[in-house]
């Protein structure tokens, strides 16, 4: 049984060595192991300061790392915690027969703070181990590296058993030792950075242990214990078998890098942890082995670091294999070039690299279903399967479908991979046990399959699969290389017909920029013959390219070879202008091949894109000018309402100006609206038999007021013959409307306007003549284009958009027809002629007139109404105009609010607007429609969404009319006096 406050003797046999030093960086003792270490006795040190027991070589200040020591100690002190040094090189002074000498060792040191019963630090000690012999000096970098065998971690059976210590020395260090404060030396056991356990007797019973042993193992239910009770893990650890060794032999025990399991939690998992252990027999005074001291160090980390270090130094050691491997096949296949012999070279250098039985090259033609080993290599007694055809439905499916998906397939088994086992005799009849497959996907087709094949289950490795990858890869593309390059002899060799007969133009350069070769169509391009172009420099022949964009993107490309394109403007000989793409490429040679074509024309269009966009512009401009102008006497209009008290008379004129400047508005919208739903197609003609003479007088009716106000004649010229078309009437009055709405706007007050109609051959003819500010030639060509109103005339006194003759083309367009636009200059007036085809002509030999009455008014009883809309003006408006009429009006802004409002009211007509916040207004209106009080309303949409679409929400909904904003006063007027009517 050993005393538990028998600290000295613990730190005196101690294999590890400890050094205390106080806080003036006094040596204030030494235990047995530093003194053997280091050579020394503790006459020679104790009592001395530091850096004069251990001074610096005189010849060699940097090899004592003083600093370093110094800095450790002072933040161990500091930080009241254990502090690593950095690795120290320290040249330990000796005595010999020629006086003192350096010995040059390596050193990894730890100071731990050690504290007194006031909880201040007392003494430091470091504990220093020699790491000397892990390291080796290279004279030639003057530098210090990690021996290669240093990696290696010893097995626990390998125990290393160090040379017992002087006993009398041991027996006179304890002594000294035993003189010294027990309580410092236990707080030094307890506090020491290695973990310490004191076990009893032949079962191991623990008697002590230090807080690091707590730490390690992650419990403190220890003391008291067996090794086994405390920590079963251990049993079938090997570690039963060495404790029982010691104690019955009395010989110490020392591992490296041993690996020990622990449960470091209740019920937790095990946790593999590294340890440098010590089992040092405690011997009694009788000479018997009473019980163990152990110590250990956790260098967990440091293994996996070193772990880490040995697996990096193998990666680069596979690393530099694989890149001599590479350098060596490209080296031997940069010469090669017929394909067959690049994949024989690949194939050899594979498998005496690998040493395999056999490396194949099989090429995949999936039209035909077949396999074709190309070529093969094969090692000593292995048979040769070159030239042979196999079927792919012969092979197994799942790797074959693997290699179609462009994956890697490795099997180091055939007879126990699920893929092959079922083809286990086919592998057996050609001596395979395990392969390596790796397949070449071009274009979404598998091409080729590089195989490796064992005649023995082979555990290929990661470094291998790599290289084969690699080799594969590599392969391949000098493969394609020698195919091209064969490709482009006899290509060299057959291709005149068709190097002449190129729609590009074509011309080879060396790299002395010397032209070689230039095909016809590139002599056509250029305007040159053949004479004044090979054999010539390129900068003579075309100087104006010099100092150009192209210049430098053709020196780029020779420098680089990466192929580039440039275009560039050109002078002909005949002095026309072009415009040339030229892609230019390098040759195998270091040359240059330049392809080229004329790419005036896609100029051209280009700059035309660039002119319809500045077109656009100007439109976006112009619109933004037209839709603001009638909202300036809208304002005035309101602003004059709310400020002034105006009489009955001025009031109707303000009320006219407003509803004038709305339906101006409403005018530019619609066309607007017109033109989109032509252009995408969303206009639906109503055909049938016209008289188109009608149609003429219906479109001069809509214009009359504007000619009128503008005091200019009209004239009618219409066909004796009766002209019949097949089209839209609403349409056809639209087109004439146009145009005589455009031929008044530009044309000066009194002047002359004619309408003319005429039948030629199966065409129907209409003719708009003004004698107006007529237009230059080149844009009467596009008159009908959009956006080109901008270009007729500064004066935009009438307004408008210039989209009326665009409508008019897609109008005409649409009813199978053309229309045109003649002017013989600026202010010669113009002329607009449509073009329909010819109906047949009408019963009786005369047109057919019918007269449209105007609609008869209406009036009903006074209604009672709710509108509902979140634009609180135009509800209250409307609501006002309604009022006037005398109808009974509630107003809503939200539909929840209108729903509760019915709760007390029921509404005979409700005006809802759709685009509400909470709930829109076809959900409310299908609510309305759906309650007893309110299922026979009459409901009306009143929304800015007027497209066919919107019209089939709403009566979907259950609507009964839908109105767009501005609402037609007149046309809500007649559903109201309808609904008035119907109530009566």
């Amino acid at each position: 049984m050993i005393s538990r406050p028998d600290y000295s003797a613990l730190f005196a046999a101690s294999p590890y060595p400890y050094l205390l030093i106080d806080r003036a960086f006094m040596i204030i003792g030494a235990n047995p192991a530093y003194l053997n270490s280091t050579g020394r006795t503790a006459e020679d040190i104790v009592g001395q300061h530091i850096f004069d027991a251990f001074p610096a070589n005189p010849h060699d200040p940097d090899s004592t790392n003083l600093d370093e020591v110094r800095i450790s100690i002072e933040l161990a002190i500091e930080t009241r915690k254990p502090h690593t040094s950095a690795l120290l090189r320290y040249a330990v002074p000796l005595t010999g027969p020629d006086g003192v000498f350096f010995e040059e060792r390596f050193w990894s040191a730890i100071h731990t703070p050690v504290f007194d019963r006031d909880g201040e630090v007392a003494f430091v000690s470091q504990n220093a181990i020699d790491v000397t012999e892990l390291y080796r000096f290279d004279p030639a970098t003057r530098k210090y590296y990690l021996k290669r065998d240093a990696d290696a971690v010893p097995d626990v059976a390998q125990a290393i058993r160090p040379q017992q210590m002087n006993r009398p020395q041991m027996h006179e260090a304890m002594i000294r030792i035993l003189n010294a404060e027990r309580g410092q030396l236990q707080t030094l056991f307890d506090q020491a950075p290695g973990s310490i356990a004191i076990l009893n007797g032949g079962n191991h019973v623990f008697e002590m242990v230090n807080e690091a042993y707590y730490e390690l193992v992650g419990h403190r239910d220890v003391v008291g214990k067996t090794v086994l009770e405390a920590l079963p893990e251990l049993a079938d650890q090997g570690f039963m078998a060495l404790l029982d060794g010691v104690f019955s032999s009395g010989q110490p025990v020392v591992l490296h890098d041993t690996r020990i399991a622990l449960r470091r939690t209740p019920g937790g998992v095990l946790e593999d942890r590294y340890v440098d252990l010590l089992y040092q027999p405690i011997v009694g005074a009788d000479g018997r082995v009473t019980g163990i001291f152990t110590q250990g160090n956790d260098v967990t980390d440091a293994y996996r670091a070193k772990q880490a270090l040995s697996e990096k130094i193998q990666q680069l050691e596979e690393l530099r294999e694989r890149q001599a491997f590479q350098l060596d096949l490209a080296d031997r296949i940069r010469r090669l070039g017929n394909p067959d012999d690049v994949t024989e070279v690949a194939c050899a250098l594979l498998g005496n690299k690998l040493q395999v039985s056999r490396v194949l090259y099989a090429e995949v033609d999936d039209a035909q279903r077949t396999v074709f080993i190309r070529h093969d290599w094969t090692a000593a007694g292995t048979d040769s399967l070159a030239g042979r055809v196999r079927n792919t439905d012969e092979l197994v499916p799942e790797v074959v479908a693997a290699l179609r998906a462009g994956e890697t397939v490795v099997n180091r088994d055939v007879l126990h991979d699920s893929r092959s086992a079922a083809y286990a005799d086919a592998y057996a009849r050609i001596g395979v046990r395990a392969d390596l497959l790796v397949p070449y996907v071009k274009a979404g087709r598998l091409g080729v399959v590089l195989t490796l094949q064992s005649a023995t289950p082979r555990n290929w490795q990661e470094h291998e699969i790599r290289l084969v990858q690699d080799t594969a890869e590599r392969t391949w593309s000098a493969v394609e290389a020698a195919q091209a390059q064969a490709a482009l002899r006899i290509e060299r060799d057959q291709s005149q017909t068709i190097f002449d007969s190129m729609e590009e133009g074509f011309a080879v350069l060396d790299r002395h920029w010397t032209i070689l070769r230039m095909n016809a169509e590139g002599l056509r391009l250029t305007q040159r013959r053949a004479e004044e172009v090979i054999g010539h420099d390129h900068w003579s022949v075309w100087p104006e390219v010099a100092g150009t964009q192209a210049e430098a993107a053709y020196r780029r490309v020779m420098a680089t070879g990466k192929t580039e394109i440039v275009e560039l403007g050109h002078t002909l000989p005949d002095k026309q202008q072009v415009w040339i793409e030229t892609r230019a490429q390098r040759t195998l040679d270091g040359g240059i091949a330049f392809f080229f074509r004329d790419v005036t024309e896609r100029r051209l269009a280009q700059e035309r894109l660039t002119i319809a966009d500045q077109r656009k512009d100007e439109f976006l401009a112009m619109l933004a000018h037209e839709l603001r102008n009638p909202l300036a006497p809208i304002g005035a209009a309101a602003d004059l309402l709310q400020v002034a008290r105006l009489d009955e008379d001025r009031v109707r004129q303000t009320s006219q100006i407003i509803g004038r400047q709305v339906r101006h508005m409403t005018s530019l919208v619609d066309d607007l609206l017109d033109v989109s739903r032509v252009t995408r197609g969303l206009v639906h003609l109503q055909l049938e038999r016209l008289d188109i003479g009608q149609v003429a007088h219906d479109a001069v009716e809509q214009v009359m007021p504007l000619i009128r106000s503008r005091h200019q004649d009209l004239v009618l010229a219409l066909s004796g013959d009766v002209a019949a078309v097949m089209g839209d009437r609403k349409r056809l009055v639209q087109v004439l409307a146009n145009l005589l709405n455009n031929a008044a706007k530009y044309t000066p007050e009194g002047g002359r306007i004619t309408l003319a109609t005429a039948l030629r051959a199966e065409q129907v003819l209409l003719h708009v003549t003004d004698n107006g500010i007529g237009m230059a030639p080149e844009l009467a060509g596009r008159a009908f284009d959009l956006f080109s109103q901008a270009e007729r005339s500064s004066d935009r006194s009438l307004g408008g958009l210039g989209l009326g003759l665009a409508l008019v083309k897609s109008l005409v367009g649409l009813h199978g027809g053309s229309v045109g636009c003649d002017s013989p200059g600026l202010g010669k007036g113009s002329t607009f002629t449509v073009c329909l085809p010819a109906a047949a002509a009408l019963p009786g030999g005369h047109a057919h007139a019918v007269a449209v009455a105007p609609a008869e008014w209406r009036a009903g009883r006074p209604l009672h109404i709710m509108i509902v809309d979140d634009n609180q003006d135009a509800a209250s408006m409307l609501a006002m105009l309604l009022e006037s009429s005398g109808h009974e009006v509630l107003v809503e802004h939200d539909a929840r609010r209108a729903l509760a409002r019915c709760e007390q009211v029921s509404p005979e007509v409700f005006l809802l607007d759709i685009g509400l916040p909470d709930m829109d207004g076809n959900a409310l209106g299908a609510r309305l429609r759906a309650r007893p009080a309110t299922r026979d309303a009459v409901i009306v949409a009143v929304t800015g969404y007027g497209q066919e679409r919107d019209r089939a929400q709403t009566a979907a909904a259950g609507f009964d009319h839908h109105l767009v904003k501005p609402v037609d006063i007149r046309q809500l007027e007649a559903i109201l006096a309808d609904a008035g009517i119907a109530r009566n």
